[in-house]
């Protein structure tokens, strides 16, 4: 079992910074996906980035292209969100999420394990 922790969430102003933190604990070995989801009221859960726990390599849909890096490091069992140029249609929960097999890594089903998660609220 893999536990993960979501923090940095907050309130922001349209255009500024924020960085989400998920630290994972317990079983981390062999991970293959983590990902970053959201979810606003009202709305379906959404695919924000993803990460290749080996490679690296990271994905992201055209809504967050450009304003969002995923990152992660090994030694901490931490993935982090950076989220610049932020708008108020970034207002959500947002998710960690991760899993040891493989499947389409946009996709929040492919997910078994989920942290709690932490808001984003950003201002006009």
């Amino acid at each position: 079992q893999v536990q993960l922790v979501e923090s940095g969430g907050g309130l922001v102003q349209a255009g500024g910074s924020l960085r989400l933190s998920c630290a994972a604990s317990g079983r981390t070995f062999g991970a293959t996906y983590m990902g970053w989801f959201r979810q606003a009221p009202g709305l379906e859960r959404e695919f924000v980035a993803a990460i290749t726990w080996g490679l690296g390599r990271t994905y992201y849909p055209d809504t967050v292209k450009g304003r969002f890096t995923i990152s992660r490091d090994n030694a901490k069992n931490t993935v982090y969100l950076q989220m610049n140029s932020l708008k108020p249609e970034d207002t959500a929960v947002y998710y960690c999420a991760t899993t040891y097999y493989g499947g389409k890594y946009y996709q929040s089903g492919t997910y078994p394990y989920w942290g709690q998660g932490t808001q984003v609220t950003v201002s006009s």
